[in-house]
């Protein structure tokens, strides 16, 4: 008989309830947004999706089918499904702002948490950022005399 349980990071409706931050460049809650994170995907057996995709396993020999049943993974447990989640959670924890800079068609979980990583832990990048966003509100009319 199949199992038929579901993924437990496939049941998390709201993700503001377990990651409380919403990072932002203005607050620069890093440490904190990513250490929750981590831990929320470590609590929901998705850790592996915050490292590189495994590379597929090797096509098994004919002998190790005959040893092992053939098993179809639900479409809830499929890699992709799981790492859509993750990346829904990141997006759904981080500014507007800043999701406007990391957001990319095609990416992973992985893709998305490295480049606000590199964000926030890069000064120089972090600066700029700030700087960026700094200059985009500033408004001519509070300067003139």
């Amino acid at each position: 008989m199949a199992d038929n349980k579901l993924h437990p990071a496939v049941i998390i409706s709201n993700i503001k309830t377990f990651i409380p931050v919403t990072l932002d460049h203005e607050t620069a809650d890093y440490n904190t947004w990513s250490e929750l994170f981590r831990l929320h995907c470590t609590a929901y057996l998705v850790s592996d999706h915050l490292a590189p995709r495994p590379p597929p396993a090797a096509p098994s020999s004919s002998s190790d089918k005959d040893k092992q049943p053939e098993t179809t993974p639900s479409p809830a447990d499929s890699w992709e499904c799981l790492d859509a989640i993750v990346l829904q959670w990141i997006y759904g924890t981080i500014s507007t702002s800043l999701l406007k800079t990391v957001i990319k068609t095609k990416t992973t979980a992985y893709d998305a948490w490295k480049a606000i990583e590199s964000l926030f832990q890069d000064n120089k990048a972090t600066h700029a950022f700030y700087l960026k966003q700094k200059f985009a509100t500033v408004r001519l009319e509070n300067f003139l005399t």
